[in-house]
């Protein structure tokens, strides 16, 4: 038997003759796919790291390690793409801890609104960086992925720095993706966004729609010509844009018979471009403790719409000689259509959502989830609007209770939605990662078939990624390569993959993780939030609305006199504005909470955890704690104990750390495991020097895929 992992370590590719002395054998048929291959050497090239970065990681590399130096960067990079695909800030630092908790690490951060820094071995080093952030779903949902699946054992480090590179460059990402992704193709969205967003959203006719349609795409090619310009070009971004619009739509209003609904052009145009999911967020994170960041975020918001909205006067001056007149002349323009009585209000909701989830760069063959959750949310808010209406016409209560409520149905929908698709997706991974030995039930085996026809079905029509279609053709072969290797009589000794085949295999088993409900949940909060009326603040501000005018008689004879007041309605916008942003930011943390105790309630009702898999494994990366982890990630109660220590603590003996290394089973390979370990405690905790770091990762998996600790592995 040859040792490749130590004294307490055995490869699983062996001969015939070692496989039938090995005492251990049997535990390869309780093994997935992923455990039984000797992947190949591919080491991450720390060269390709920034100047800073690499400096950085050389010092702590001769400190304490590669382990803990490549973990550093893992760590650094994480959170870096995260912040740059506008993950939520509290969610990004939960994901952070559960790293530096899992692999104790010695390091803060601080995710402002652009400037990111962090710092290790307290203080002693600090990167400091300036990152600009963009909607980007499929970026969130697979940076969390690759942080999960490397926190939770099933890919080494340097597998999985390298797959973060990968998906920098498309590497993962379906060729439908990559169209949509960066001009030109992303331009198709302008005009879509445009057209739909001035019906649904802002009272205009299917006439404003084609002007938004011309000045969206206008507005599309105006960024996109900046932004091929690059540096200080990219500062005129809103300038240019939102005088363009109002140069385009003015001149439609002034030759067009001024029946243009200019107030419907002109947000519909410049939605794209209005940061009001910022401005939630930024409510969100002041209500949640986070002051600077959430405060700094608000004032952003309130500046840039700000400049919006002038540049879109600037382009209607140049335009028409009346501006006040023309944007005031809305009686005739605005509000021709009730949507209440029309057929298509809520299918063309829908593409207007689907041009929303294009400018978030969601995966298309996934479009169905994103949809479902809009709809369920736009629904609610709508539906409870109308009817609070009713009642409340004379305050704000009907706009808080709808935006509120709808926020919460969309969170929960959400919330629920990821959990009954990872479940059901379970069967098609179990199976092509051979989690589960021998057939499914005949539930399970329609999943799987599902499952694989839907994959077929999206390449077909050329929305899916074609890794997916590579994997399922490698099934067969990895299949009879697995039972031929745990054949007692067949001379197979491993199983190895070309380098591009263990690219799609480590696909499969990142993308086998759970979702990101913020990945799905944000761009429903983007069209639900209030970014029109940040717009509508400022235009006010620059066309004061008219005054009311009313006739009145004086009591006891016929004379009447003219009484003037300020238009309530129009004068409340930034009332309406804080209304309608706070309780959509509060609506997000009940939301959040009745996903956190529900989901709690539930499992003490139906004793969801297995009783068997809580005492088969008590290491302290054991299952239970994996599902610990999980949990947690999908709410937003995040605070970290070392913020605010106890200065009495005396928990921790001096220059001393505890460091555990145990084996990390897959979720799925749990009752096959516990078939052949039985009740022995699997995982064990030694004492290391604080200021050194083991070599061996804390997943033997991880680092040795071949490899089992004897020490750590009984068989009955």
């Amino acid at each position: 038997m040859s040792a490749t992992g130590g004294k307490n370590s055995i490869t699983w590719g062996r001969t015939v003759e070692e496989k039938q002395r090995s005492s251990s054998f049997n535990l390869t048929k309780g093994k997935s796919i992923r455990q039984q291959i000797t992947f190949s050497e591919r080491r991450f090239d720390v060269k390709t790291l920034p100047a800073d970065l690499h400096r950085v990681y050389k010092k702590l590399k001769a400190d304490f390690g590669e382990d803990y130096a490549l973990t550093f960067v893992f760590i650094f990079r994480t959170g870096m793409e995260l912040h740059r695909a506008w993950h939520m800030t509290l969610l990004t630092s939960k994901i952070l801890q559960q790293l530096k908790d899992k692999f104790n690490m010695r390091m803060t951060w601080e995710l402002g609104v652009i400037k990111l820094k962090f710092r290790v071995e307290d203080g002693g080093y600090e990167l400091h960086r300036k990152v600009p952030y963009d909607y980007d779903s499929e970026f969130q949902d697979l940076y969390m992925k690759i942080a999960v699946a490397f926190l939770d054992g099933h890919i080494t480090i340097h597998q999985a720095l390298l797959f973060q590179s990968e998906t920098k460059h498309g590497k993962h990402t379906a060729k439908s993706g990559l169209f949509l992704r960066d001009f030109p193709g992303r331009l198709v969205l302008y005009p879509l966004e445009a057209a739909t967003c001035a019906v649904i959203f802002f009272g205009g006719d299917w006439y404003d729609a084609g002007v938004a349609a011309i000045t969206g795409l206008a507005a599309g090619l105006v960024e996109y010509l900046l932004t091929t310009i690059g540096g200080s070009a990219k500062g005129l971004i809103d300038i240019s844009v939102g005088v363009t619009t109002g140069l385009i739509a003015g001149l439609f209003y002034v030759y067009g018979g001024q029946q243009t609904c200019l107030p419907a052009v002109f947000l519909g145009t410049l939605y794209w471009f209005f940061y009001g999911t910022a401005f939630v967020l930024g409510i969100l994170e002041i209500v949640s403790g986070e002051l600077e960041t959430g405060v700094v975020r608000f004032m952003a918001v309130a500046v840039k719409t700000f400049v919006l909205t002038l540049g879109t006067v600037f382009g209607m001056q140049i335009a028409m000689s009346n501006p006040v007149d023309a944007w005031q002349d809305q009686d005739g323009n605005c509000g021709n259509i009730d949507l209440d009585v029309q057929w298509w209000r809520i299918p063309l909701y829908v593409a207007c959502s689907a041009s929303a989830l294009g400018q978030y760069r969601f995966p298309i063959s996934e479009y169905w989830r994103g949809l479902a959750v809009q709809v369920v949310g736009y629904e609610v808010q709508y539906r409870l609007f109308k009817r609070f209406a009713l009642t409340h016409d004379k305050d704000l209560l009907d706009t808080a209770c709808s935006n509120l409520v709808g926020a919460v149905a969309a969170v929960v929908f959400a919330s629920m939605l990821s959990s009954v698709v990872d479940r059901l997706g379970y069967y098609y991974y179990a199976r092509v990662l051979q989690r589960h030995k021998g057939k499914f039930s005949t539930f399970g085996e329609f999943m799987f078939t599902l499952s694989v026809m839907y994959i077929r079905f999206c390449n077909w029509i050329g929305f899916g990624n074609n890794n997916d279609m590579v994997y399922l053709a490698m099934t067969k072969k990895l299949q009879q390569q697995s039972e031929e290797l745990n054949d007692e009589n067949n001379m197979r000794s491993e199983i190895r993959l070309t380098e591009e085949e263990e690219v799609v295999l480590l696909e499969a088993v990142v993308q086998a993780e759970d979702l990101n409900i913020w990945a799905l949940l944000m761009p429903t909060v983007y069209q639900l939030v209030p970014g029109s009326l940040i717009a509508k603040l400022w235009f006010n501000a620059v066309f004061p609305p008219p005054l009311e005018s009313e006739m009145k008689t004086i009591d006891g004879s016929d004379l009447t006199y003219s009484s003037v007041k300020p238009d309530q309605a129009e004068s409340a916008v930034f009332q309406a504005l804080m209304v309608v942003a706070a309780s959509l930011a509060l609506g997000l943390l009940v939301g959040f909470g009745v996903v956190e105790y529900g989901s709690w309630l539930l499992g003490k009702i139906f004793c969801c955890f297995d009783k068997v898999v809580a005492t088969s494994f008590k290491g302290t990366d054991s299952i239970r704690s994996i599902i610990n982890r999980k949990q947690s990630r999908k709410t937003l109660n995040y605070t970290c104990n070392e913020d605010d220590p106890d200065s009495d603590s005396d928990g921790e003996v001096d220059g001393i750390v505890v460091a555990e290394h145990e084996y990390t089973p897959d979720e799925e390979d749990v009752n096959v495991l516990c078939s052949l370990i039985g009740g022995d405690e699997l995982g064990t905790s030694h004492l290391v020097e604080k200021d050194k770091i083991s070599e061996a990762d804390s997943d033997s998996d991880a680092m040795h895929p071949n490899t089992e600790k004897e020490d750590h592995v009984k068989l009955n």
